[in-house]
């Protein structure tokens, strides 16, 4: 008689099968990897959230201690950052410069990409390592600076654009992701007798709304939280100050003044002790670093993949 294998005994009408063992690696390496995510987390949340509770508390219970909720919540901070005329001011600026640079940039830096992954330019490696050569050595401040006044380019709207409008990583993954379209799409509009520009604006562009929208957020992200040109070619120009400078002043003032987070001067505690609203330093700086950024806070997470492309793009550089 034929022996019957543990695999095909029955057993009240079923089979009983082995059950594959438990594997702890998995387990363990899943457990860490979450545990550090969540603590990362946490961690790059609680400063902006601690900021926002910060905003939206009381002025006097503020210096207390907050952490992630208001304490005596108003928002008379907002208001008073918000009648600031030099708010609005600078942040019509910063949305002006922000938008002016993106389409400059884009605009420029596509021609000339699309210049240099043409096979048929002789001079596309020289003038490349031309620019690659940029993102290694700069002339520093004060040549450039010098360049600037030269220029005539002091006090003026247009130094927050002219000197921006190639950048040479920009420009690196633009050519490269170029060089990746088929050539004998190129080719195609050559024989129907289209010219460079014509094969550059209706085939090369519309083939890279990716990469395009990815050096768009870079360079939007970029401007936006600019500042330091500001500081050096347009601070007598009250009129053309950026939203990231006004706050840079405020909280340069506060240094200046001694005034250190969680501390208030004795006339403040005597006009709340009295009932009278008061700001101090700490909740301004809260504030308009809040409205400072909420623009990018309401367009990154609907970009983020573009942004993710975008460290694909640049991660081969030929």
């Amino acid at each position: 008689m034929h022996e019957v294998s543990e695999y095909t005994r029955p057993t009240f009408g079923f089979i009983s099968k082995k059950r594959k063992p438990v594997r702890l690696e998995p387990l363990i390496f899943n457990t860490l990897n979450y545990t550090f995510l969540v603590c990362l987390c946490i961690a790059m949340l609680y400063p902006m959230l601690n900021t926002l509770a910060i905003s939206f508390s009381d002025s006097m219970e503020a210096i207390r201690g907050v952490r992630l909720l208001p304490r005596g919540f108003t928002t008379y901070n907002y208001s008073v950052v918000l009648n600031m005329h030099s708010i609005y001011t600078s942040f019509q600026n910063s949305v002006m410069r922000t938008v002016v640079n993106v389409v400059t940039n884009i605009l420029f830096t596509s021609m000339l990409a699309y210049v240099l992954s043409r096979p048929e330019f002789i001079f596309r490696k020289f003038i490349t390592i031309v620019f690659v050569l940029t993102m290694y050595f700069d002339a520093g401040l004060i040549p450039n600076f010098f360049l600037i006044r030269t220029l005539g380019m002091m006090d003026s709207f247009h130094v927050y654009w002219v000197p921006n409008i190639i950048a040479a990583f920009n420009l690196i993954v633009m050519r490269t992701y170029f060089k990746g379209i088929p050539e004998s799409l190129i080719e195609s509009a050559r024989l129907d007798g289209a010219g460079d520009f014509r094969i550059y604006w209706q085939i090369i562009m519309p083939l890279s709304k990716p990469v395009l929208a990815t050096i768009a957020l870079f360079v939007a992200v970029g401007n936006w939280n600019a500042w330091f040109d500001n500081f050096v070619y347009n601070n007598a120009s009250q009129h053309l100050s950026l939203l990231q400078y006004e706050l840079q002043k405020l909280l340069a003032s506060a240094m200046q003044a001694g005034a250190q987070a969680g501390q208030a001067t004795a006339a403040d505690a005597a006009a709340g002790a009295m009932g009278m609203t008061v700001v101090t330093s700490l909740v301004i700086r809260a504030t308009i670093t809040i409205v400072a950024a909420v623009p990018v806070l309401l367009v990154y997470p609907f970009l983020q993949k573009y942004f993710v492309a975008g460290v694909k793009l640049g991660g081969v550089k030929e």
